[in-house]
Order: structure tokens, then C-alpha cells, then sequence
């Protein structure tokens, strides 16, 4: 019987000593609080989490009132909008307070490029001076929120094709490749808030990191930061941001914006 998902995550990445994550913390002189973030290494990129339109939409129609309206409907209700399945804009339609796990939002949504929505719009894709999160980003936005039809990207967690897409290239730029040996830290604030004093780390090789994403004691779907263990690369996606920060040589950033499935930017602010 071949092992679960789960079962080789919880297998392949076992609990690291806190420690393991000092030589980090001292990289960066920061608590970790929501994740350790690295100083370019010697470059950096950003990888842009990913965003998703529906083949109907964007709406006119706000979240907020689509789920009002969804709240307010019975199950025999007419259509809130016409060809519009709530499966489609929830990914819990009985719970629709569920967390997105990051995965790809169905067959009716492609993936659409953050700088495609910028030149619609007529910003910047992340706006200058700021990491790319929901301040930065530029969505078509009313006061009371932004259209059904767009899927946002997944805050403080990579999607999972970009997750796996983003091990590879790591392991393609790492002399050891996918048996390159790896440490992975989680924030306390994606496990129930309850310990801010022990860092939460896992200790694995790279090329198990795409299980990490199932991994049964975790709340997060992906690691706040992972890193090698020689520090000749490090990722981190913070807790509140809408990418994640990969810092090393630049050889392995030319890959990262140059690669056709990721979108990635460097950031000269937040380098």
C-alpha cells in the first residue's frame, strides 16, 4: 500500500530542535513573529502568489454582497449571479468562513498575472515601497471590497503548483540538489497562537518539500520560511504578505523571473 500524503510528511519532516532555527534568527534580527525575513543573499526576488479570474467574471458585484446575498438565500433561491455556481467563489459552500487552502480555485478560473491586472488598471503590479499584500495590490476595488470573480491570492501561503514549481527550481540552483538538507519554521500564529516562546522548526530534504503541503500537524500550507542548511538560500513567506521572498545567489533569482510559471519581480524597497 503506497503511503499517504500525510504519512510521508509527517515521516519525511520530523520535529527539529528550536535551535535549529538560531542561525536564522541572527541572519535576519527578527523575532519570526510572522516569519524571519532574509536580506537579499546576495539577490532576491519576490514570487507572487497566485491570483485566479473566473471565464464569467470579474462581477459588478462585490464579496462582501455575494456572500450577503448567499447568507440571505435558500437552498431552492434563484441564481445570486446568473451562471455563477457559489461552488465556484467558496471553497466550502457549507462553511464559507473555511480558510483557502491555496489550491486552484476549479476548471471555470484561469490564472491570471498580477501584471496583467496592473495594465487593466493602470497601476503597478506591487506598489512601490511596499511588499506585495492586499495594499499593494492592484485590484479594481470598491470601499466594500473587491469583485467576485477574482480569487485573491492566498495570504501567507504559496498555491500548490507554485510550492512545488518553486522546490524544483531551488533544487536545480543547490549543489546537493533535491537531497540538499533543509530546515523549515512555522510562525506561532498559524499554530493556534499558543507558544511564542519555542519556534516551531522541521528538518528534511528538499525534495520531500512538496509534502510539506499535507503535512497532518500543520495548520499552514506552507512553511513560514524554508531554507538550506548552509543559509545559501532562504524563503520566506511571511504570515500577512501576498509573496514569498527568495534570497541567494543570482543565478537562482535570474531562474525565478525567468521562469514562465511563476511570477516573480525583484523589489528594489524590499530587497
Amino acid at each position: 500500500m503506497h503511503e499517504t500524503a500525510a504519512a510521508l510528511a509527517t515521516a519525511r519532516w520530523p520535529l527539529a530542535p528550536p535551535a535549529a532555527v538560531d542561525g536564522l534568527r541572527d541572519l535576519t534580527g527578527g523575532d519570526g513573529l510572522t516569519g524571519f525575513m532574509p536580506p537579499a543573499l546576495p539577490d532576491a526576488a519576490w514570487v507572487l502568489h497566485s491570483l485566479y479570474e473566473h471565464e464569467l467574471g470579474p462581477f459588478e458585484m462585490t464579496f462582501p454582497e455575494y456572500l450577503r446575498a448567499f447568507l440571505n438565500s435558500t437552498p431552492a433561491g434563484p441564481e445570486i449571479i446568473a451562471g455563477l455556481d457559489p461552488a465556484e467563489v467558496f471553497d466550502d459552500p457549507s462553511d464559507v468562513f473555511a480558510p483557502s487552502r491555496g489550491e486552484h480555485p476549479g476548471p471555470r478560473h484561469r490564472r491570471l498575472r498580477w501584471a496583467e491586472l496592473a495594465r487593466r488598471t493602470g497601476q503597478p503590479p506591487v506598489a512601490e515601497g511596499r511588499p506585495p499584500c492586499s495594499e499593494s495590490f492592484p485590484a479594481p476595488r470598491r470601499a466594500d471590497g473587491w469583485p467576485v470573480g477574482l480569487t485573491s491570492p492566498s495570504e501567507g501561503s504559496l498555491d500548490r503548483a507554485d510550492w512545488n514549481r518553486l522546490v524544483g527550481i531551488l533544487a536545480a540552483h543547490s549543489p546537493q540538489g533535491a537531497d540538499t538538507p533543509c530546515l523549515a519554521y512555522y510562525t506561532p500564529l498559524g499554530q493556534g497562537a499558543e507558544d511564542f516562546d519555542t519556534p516551531h522548526v522541521r528538518a528534511g530534504r528538499l525534495g520531500d518539500a512538496p509534502v510539506l503541503y499535507d503535512h497532518p500537524e500543520e495548520e499552514w500550507s506552507t512553511p513560514s520560511n524554508l531554507w538550506a542548511r548552509d543559509r545559501s538560500w532562504v524563503l520566506c513567506t511571511d504570515y500577512d504578505l501576498w509573496g514569498t521572498k527568495v534570497v541567494g545567489p543570482g543565478a537562482l533569482v535570474e531562474a525565478l523571473l525567468d521562469d514562465a510559471q511563476l511570477e516573480a519581480l525583484r523589489l528594489p524597497w524590499a530587497h
